[in-house]
């Protein structure tokens, strides 16, 4: 059976270059005669694939060497909770809700503090992302928490809060190394690994120094940072296997030539596939413009039974995982760096196809 194109909020499809290498190395890496899912995490050629994975990271995001990178366990959703239990030095933060995590960040972070919401777009579905100014911001907030791309909704920040000297803490999982991003304007950045760096299985976190020591004395030692920073995330084993794809997925992103040409790619594909839907008469994309995501495209026909249509034959013709959440309904296309130009391109035939053979139910609608 060939690869179909795999629309999928997460897991996501990876670089097929990526697999193929993993494949062939798949028993036997780097002439070690076994695989790295049956290394020791502590011995050396290990160290030299977590040691390359990091480099390679902070290369492609330009992390200055004040911040810390951790490879963590637990997934993203672990870090609704690590971030107040070792942030939280006056028990008070703010948050932004503009989707569904950010408002499971925020109810978790309530279990361990003061929690302050200072914009939402609840109001209008999370169509949009609240705009928030200095003047929002609790000045004894120990930090400003939001969530940079909201996958359900397939809305992104058009711009990085300017919150002063609180610490500014975004959730990044699915829209990390999709562009090139100031870390220097974020204390800490965090995001799981299934979208856009490799499998399940792997959180990256990303902190400012001057922010790592300061847990609340009953924070379960697998997250406290200072204890993952000092063992350089090797507290416990790690997840190898996630870090070795991962470690991948960084090489391929700078033999493609970094964020700043995956930008390009990722903008033109986003680009052509919005520009389809706003000329459509069946589609209709949900997010409003100035804040529509370019790695999850959200769209409706404004008919339910057409929306299950679409899904059943898309998916029959090899477009695979297209059904949008329950939250938003119709369609959702996660268009992460793995999937290529050529995708967007042949999904666009396809709708437009639909689209003429479905133009009684546009016209009923």
């Amino acid at each position: 059976m060939s690869r179909v194109y795999n629309f999928s909020a997460g897991p996501s499809m990876l670089p097929l270059s990526v697999l193929e290498k993993a494949k062939n190395e798949i028993t036997d890496q780097a002439g070690s005669g076994m695989s790295v899912m049956e290394m020791s995490h502590r011995s050396k050629p290990f160290e030299a694939i977590i040691g390359a994975a990091e480099a390679n990271f902070r290369k492609l995001m330009n992390i200055p060497d004040n911040y810390k990178v951790l490879f963590l366990q637990g997934g993203a959703t672990q870090q609704f909770s690590a971030v107040p239990l070792n942030l939280m030095k006056t028990g008070k933060a703010d948050y932004v809700i503009s989707g569904q995590f950010s408002k499971k960040a925020a109810d978790e972070a309530k279990k361990f503090g003061e929690v302050k919401i200072i914009g939402s777009s609840a109001d209008k579905n999370f169509t949009y992302v609240p705009k928030i100014t200095k003047a929002d911001i609790s000045p004894d907030a120990d930090y400003v928490h939001i969530c940079f791309n909201n996958t359900i909704f397939g809305t992104k920040y058009n711009y990085i809060p300017d919150t002063g000297n609180i610490p500014l803490i975004a959730d990044l999982s699915s829209c990390i190394l999709s562009t090139p991003i100031d870390v220097t304007k974020f204390g800490l950045i965090y995001a799981g690994a299934q979208k856009n760096m490799g499998p399940a299985g792997l959180t990256v976190v990303i902190v400012r120094e001057d922010l790592i020591g300061f847990a609340r004395k009953d924070t379960p030692v697998m997250l406290d940072y200072k204890v993952q920073a000092e063992n350089d995330s090797m507290y416990n084993t790690p997840p190898c296997f996630s870090i070795y794809i991962a470690g991948l997925v960084f090489e391929w992103l700078l033999e493609l030539g970094g964020l700043e040409e995956m930008e390009k790619i990722n903008l033109r594909k986003a680009n052509m596939l919005y520009e389809y839907l706003d000329n459509s008469k069946l589609f209709k994309p949900t997010a409003e413009k100035e804040f529509r995501s370019i790695m999850n495209v959200c769209f409706v026909t404004g008919n339910e039974e057409l929306d299950k249509k679409f899904c059943s034959e898309v998916s029959k013709a090899g477009f695979v995982n297209l059904k949008g959440h329950r939250s938003v309904g119709g369609m959702r296309a996660s268009i992460y760096n793995a999937m290529p130009t050529e995708g967007i391109e042949k999904l666009i035939v396809f709708m437009k196809e639909f689209e003429r053979n479905n133009t009684q139910c546009t016209i009923l609608n």
